[in-house]
């Protein structure tokens, strides 16, 4: 079987949110499954070919609606993965970010689909490799399986790929971009499911519509989806897609191997289950010396590391942790960039409470990591979560999640018995309201202070549950297979 993933990002080349960890990630996990899976992404400027080995493969010249154009194609091998960098001026290539404006981004987005249409065909020709599957994420490249859809009209060799949409985060979809579908040539869409809905100009939906399979990451968000309040407007195309078995759940992993507190070469000691109390002391002296908190080990540190965004339920947290700060003997520190009115609440979070709290408003690696193996506690209080990476890398590092049931966080976190911990991997609360935070804080607080055993109990299992790519790995590989099938049927 070879699969070909289509992203706007893959850690490490290009990261900006979650969907560049899961394609940074599964493709090897993909091929260790027994597939040839390889990635096209687009060439960005920024990114470093010399750090990467990354070294020129061919060019051609691609023919569209408004002309020809130079592609320039890159490619580098990394964990035993072929990636693929298409550049082609003024799109890719000088680009200093991922995303720019809506108005800038659609039309070099839908450019990169028909640019990729084209490498496929460039593949085939030059190095006699064509996939059997092009795996789509998100809007970015959700124009694909319609493109190959209209191409088996014309030419036998696109009947047999098979197409698989995967949806990261359905808030994003690149609506009402019928103009810049015109302007590039795309021929019109008649399907149905999009006429009725009025969704012809929505990328995400057209995806959803042409490909063999809408794939979610994680397997409670393929359900949340199909009602309005977590599918927003694609919910009754969702429900579409699910009643006929087409819309399919599947939890992301991490990478384990990278994800290992014994390994870690941030921390400043590692550690594993056998010396998890002792080691995670030091590393949380570190944290808090850093943060330039008290140094003290009998305090909870509760820690953060999130995108600024609504989505992730500041406006939550933000009323539960001031209350908190003032009565209750703990830490909090927060790792992440976003909304500016958000950076700004936290950062006067931190000014006020500035013996209790620090907040750094940037990205940092090498400081994420600290928090993981630090932080006594991971707060993730989203309003929605389609996965979440974040829960699963807390709990590899030992720090228990606080977590809303929602999405990939109810799939991940098992709830506290409230006992002896005979059960639980972290606490969950269910309503969106800041006082279920509190309540679930003071929850986890008291535990901390008097339920020692129950707290090491949680801990260990929490760092002994599975959430590498392998069994995920053989469900996708299972799909593609089936959507392999469709097209055996067809042609």
């Amino acid at each position: 079987m070879k699969v070909l993933l289509a992203s706007a990002e893959a850690a490490p080349f290009a990261k900006v949110g979650g969907l560049a960890d899961v394609v940074g990630s599964l493709p090897a996990a993909l091929r260790t499954s027994g597939a040839d899976t390889r990635v096209v992404m687009p060439g960005y400027g920024f990114i470093d070919h010399y750090k990467y080995n990354i070294s020129r493969l061919f060019a051609f010249e691609f023919t569209h609606k408004n002309g020809t154009s130079q592609v320039q194609v890159f490619t580098c091998i990394y964990d035993g993965v072929p990636i693929y960098f298409l550049q082609s001026w003024p799109y890719f290539g000088e680009d200093s970010s991922v995303y720019t404006t809506w108005d800038w981004d659609i039309p070099r987005f839908i450019f990169f689909n028909q640019m990729a249409m084209a490498f496929i065909w460039q593949l085939h020709e030059r190095l006699g490799w064509i996939p059997d599957v092009v795996n789509v994420s998100d809007w970015h490249t959700a124009l694909l399986p319609f493109l190959i859809y209209e191409s088996r009209k014309s030419d036998p060799h696109w009947q047999r790929i098979a197409t698989a949409l995967t949806i990261h985060n359905i808030a994003y979809q690149g609506e009402n971009v019928g103009g810049f579908l015109w302007d590039a040539g795309i021929s019109a869409r008649s399907h149905p499911s999009l006429d009725h809905d009025g969704l012809s100009d929505n990328l995400l939906a057209i995806g959803s519509v042409y490909s063999d399979y809408v794939i979610t990451v994680s397997p409670r968000y393929a359900n949340e989806i199909q009602h309005s309040y977590a599918g927003f407007n694609l919910a009754p195309l969702m429900k579409q897609r699910a009643q006929v078995g087409e819309l399919i759940g599947i939890l992301n992993g991490i990478d384990t191997k990278r994800w290992n507190p014994a390994t870690d070469k941030y921390l400043i000691a590692p550690y594993d289950t056998n010396n998890v109390v002792e080691s995670r002391k030091l590393n949380k002296r570190h944290l808090q010396s850093f943060a330039r908190l008290p140094i003290r080990d009998d305090i909870p540190v509760v820690g953060m590391v999130t995108r600024l965004v609504w989505q992730k339920g500041l406006d939550l947290a933000l009323p539960a942790l001031r209350r908190l700060l003032i009565d209750t003997e703990m830490q909090f520190i927060v790792l992440g960039t976003g909304d500016p009115e958000l950076e700004y609440q936290l950062w006067r979070l931190a000014q006020d409470f500035s013996w209790k709290a620090a907040a750094f408003l940037e990205f940092d690696a090498a400081l994420s990591q600290h928090i993981y193996a630090a932080a006594d506690m991971f707060l993730m209080p989203s309003h929605f979560e389609p996965c979440g990476i974040g829960q699963m890398l807390a709990m590899r590092y030992g720090s228990l999640p606080i977590v809303r049931e929602t999405g990939g966080l109810a799939d991940t976190v098992i709830n506290y018995d409230n006992q002896d911990a005979d059960m639980g991997t972290g606490f969950v609360f269910q309503y969106e309201e800041p006082d279920a935070v509190i309540n679930t804080l003071r929850w986890a607080l008291r535990t901390y202070y008097n339920r020692p055993e129950a707290w090491l109990r949680m801990q260990k299992r929490a760092m002994k549950q599975d959430f590498s790519w392998d069994q995920s790995a053989q469900q996708y590989i299972a799909l593609f297979k089936k959507s392999m099938e469709k097209h055996k049927k067809i042609t």
